[in-house]
């Protein structure tokens, strides 16, 4: 874990560990390749702006993550996260210096197995933004884990399905994609996505209770791409759409973007 390409200190991590206030993207890096880095780029510089505004140098962050897949073998993840180790709790509105902290994990392999997932009220703070702060989202996966399932689907207070705790969800019914309309973080890897397996895309509110009444779901992150779904709640989906195979197969084929 590197802080602006260098060891960091206790003391530089204790204003992100103590009050959360920051932002990231998660990126997966094969072969010195990111598919939509542009799109990440783009969203560190936008939530720069929105929580701290300050501007990012994006050759900087190239170089940060170049750095850290050149320190690994193989496919790995790489996130990014940008906070202010100099951040006071009673004086946030001080110019802010954001700095770079780069950690990296083993990929997970692909093409995952199916999910099961638990629905749960939840709508996240600033969900334009992909925040620090993930208390909410994990305490509802640990919600669902702890009942068996594998992950969490949020549903908000209008009762619509919306997204997952780290994953944007799309919904097959036919030809066509539904992604679901709400306040949702927009994903790289749905961004991807949309318009791809020769199918009809579209945003439109998915009641939780028409759940049962689609063909299918899948997850999609920029970790394991598109991740079909296999239960929500107690409907199990008993086939799985040639249409998610045909998404899944779409990503793949997105060619990287050099870091």
């Amino acid at each position: 874990m590197l802080l602006d390409g260098r060891p960091v200190t206790a003391e530089e991590l204790a204003p992100l560990a103590l009050y959360g206030y920051g932002h990231f993207t998660t990126m997966r890096v094969e072969g010195a390749r990111v598919r939509g880095l542009s799109l990440h780029l783009d969203r560190l510089e936008a939530d720069c702006a929105t929580l701290m505004g300050a501007t990012l140098d994006r050759d900087g962050i190239r170089g940060r993550v170049r750095e850290a897949a050149d320190r690994s073998d193989g496919p790995v993840v790489v996130r990014v996260t940008v906070f202010d180790p100099d951040l006071e709790l009673g004086l946030p509105a001080r110019p802010a210096r954001p700095r770079m902290l780069v950690s990296t994990r083993a990929a997970p392999a692909v093409p995952a197995p199916p999910l099961s997932l638990a629905t749960r009220a939840h709508e996240r703070e600033l969900p334009a933004v992909k925040t620090s702060s993930l208390a909410g989202a994990l305490h509802g996966r640990r919600a669902a884990q702890l009942g068996g399932h594998d992950d969490v689907l949020f549903v908000d207070r209008t009762g619509r399905a919306t997204e997952g705790a780290t994953w944007n969800i799309g919904f097959v019914r036919g030809d066509e994609v539904l992604w679901p309309e709400g306040d949702v973080l927009q994903g790289t890897t749905m961004r991807l996505l949309d318009g791809t397996g020769g199918a009809t895309h579209r945003t439109v509110p998915v009641p939780v209770e028409a759940v049962p009444e689609m063909d299918g779901a899948f997850i999609t992150n920029a970790a394991v791409g598109v991740r079909p779904v296999s239960a929500v709640d107690g409907h199990t989906f008993t086939d799985r759409p040639p249409l998610v195979e045909r998404l899944r197969t779409a990503y793949e084929e997105i060619p990287g973007e050099a870091v």
